[in-house]
């Protein structure tokens, strides 16, 4: 086919550059804006069902444009509700993303990548190969079918968002800005930027350019040791973003956007889960506004690593808080389909 009548995806437009297009198709500028409230607001992936669009315009569009919807290709549930979603992409790859039910809220875990490339030892994600970036509509899309399953199966609206599921956010950079931008906006779902937390294995010079670009949302950074020594055995990443660079980068990121961080530690038996690692910690703590997640580990059939004893568990939270370090402990959810923290890794082809 011809190069200059290769389909554009629509959703990769601006607003501004639709609206030029449309004019340059013969149409009026304002469409445009319906168009894109069907795209961003009532998240509609068919040209067809553009209702209020004349039949000439919806022709033009189709023939002009695609729409690269996601779709659901398999859900499992969980005994304790949580939902683990495969998603089916375009071009046939498949992520997974997760609807994790509390009494007061309703979370969407998405994927920011097909695969990873970070290759952490505890991570069922880091053993896979990283395919590609999911684009800004593809993250904004899972969003949306979450959204949808929260309120066909619980009767509730889709409450907090994190992008904790396959892939590392932050060597995703523009397409993970692009959707928050789609889902927090007026003229698209319009959730609250501090309803949204962005996880990050923790790239320094990427920390560093959220704070340049002043972002609203939360950030966590998946720290699991606060000894560099212990950190490179487990994250191969922190070779090259050791804790000193990273400590740096979040008090420049603090001093940009005035948010607190918020600090993963998975407790591993026998490897991390002594007071000594909990007195790392705290030290650590110590650079900027935190709070602490402390998290249950959710053993994979790749790594060797065991989840720590309950006591121990206590103690170092304990530990913790007497330090003035707001500390909570995160049960795993979904741990009986492969749904929990660190478990997600597609084990089947797309058809």
């Amino acid at each position: 086919m011809d190069k200059l009548y290769i389909k554009k995806d629509i959703r990769s437009l601006s607003l501004s550059e639709l609206s030029k297009q449309l004019v340059d198709l013969g149409e009026q500028a304002f469409r445009a804006k319906q168009v894109y409230e069907w795209l961003w607001v009532k998240s509609c992936t068919s040209f067809d069902s553009m209702s209020n669009l004349s039949k000439s315009l919806r022709d033009k569009l189709a023939e002009h444009y695609k729409i690269h919807g996601v779709q659901v290709h398999k859900s499992q549930f969980s005994a304790d509700k949580t939902i683990k979603s495969t998603f089916k992409l375009h071009d046939h790859h498949l992520i997974e993303g997760v609807l994790i039910p509390a009494p007061d809220r309703m979370t969407a875990c998405v994927s920011s990548q097909v695969g990873c490339s970070l290759t952490c030892k505890f991570c069922a994600t880091g053993y896979m190969d990283r395919k590609r970036n999911l684009n800004a509509d593809e993250i904004y899309d899972q969003v949306v079918l979450i959204a949808q399953q929260a309120e066909q199966n619980y009767k509730q609206p889709l409450t907090n968002i994190v992008y904790m599921g396959m892939g590392e956010p932050l060597l995703n950079y523009a397409n993970v800005l692009r959707s928050i931008d789609r889902i927090t906006a007026p003229d698209g779902l319009n959730m609250a930027s501090k309803r949204i937390t962005v996880s990050t294995a923790g790239i320094a010079k990427m920390i560093k350019k959220l704070g340049d670009d002043e972002v609203r949302f939360n950030l966590a950074l998946s720290l699991h040791a606060a000894n560099d020594a212990k950190r490179n055995e487990i994250m191969p990443i922190n070779e090259q973003n050791s804790l000193m660079a990273l400590a740096e980068a979040l008090k420049y990121y603090y001093a940009k956007t005035k948010n607190s961080v918020t600090y993963e530690y998975i407790v591993f038996n026998d490897f991390n889960d002594e007071l000594t690692d909990a007195a790392e910690l705290a030290a650590f703590c110590k650079h900027v506004p935190c709070k602490v997640n402390i998290i249950e580990y959710n053993p994979i059939s790749f790594a060797d690593f065991k989840n720590a004893d309950g006591d121990k568990i206590d103690a170092f939270a304990n530990f913790l808080k007497k330090k003035g370090i707001i500390t909570n402990v995160r049960r795993s959810r979904g741990k009986d389909i492969d749904a929990a923290c660190g478990q997600l890794a597609v084990k089947e082809k797309a058809s």
